[in-house]
């Protein structure tokens, strides 16, 4: 996930936004944040999915094929 100061400038910055307003290098500096927070957050979850499988209430594998294709190319 993102740093932890990383996160604390985001909210820090969008504080800012809603009271006095943010000038031209703040706002560039959070759009940039924000892209950065959005990828961690996709690959964290990317990360995640690859490890889940889907178990019927048979005990039946049911993950979904796409699934299973793309964690087999992540750990092949």
């Amino acid at each position: 996930m993102l740093a932890k100061h990383k996160l604390a400038r985001i909210n820090e910055l969008a504080k800012k936004a809603k009271t006095a307003g943010l000038s031209a290098e703040e706002a560039f500096e959070q759009a940039k944040l924000r892209r950065e927070y959005i990828q961690a957050f996709r690959k964290a979850m990317t990360d995640m999915l690859h490890t889940v499988t889907v178990i019927d209430p048979n005990g039946h594998d049911v993950t979904p094929k796409k699934l299973k294709e793309s964690q087999r190319r992540r750990f092949h």
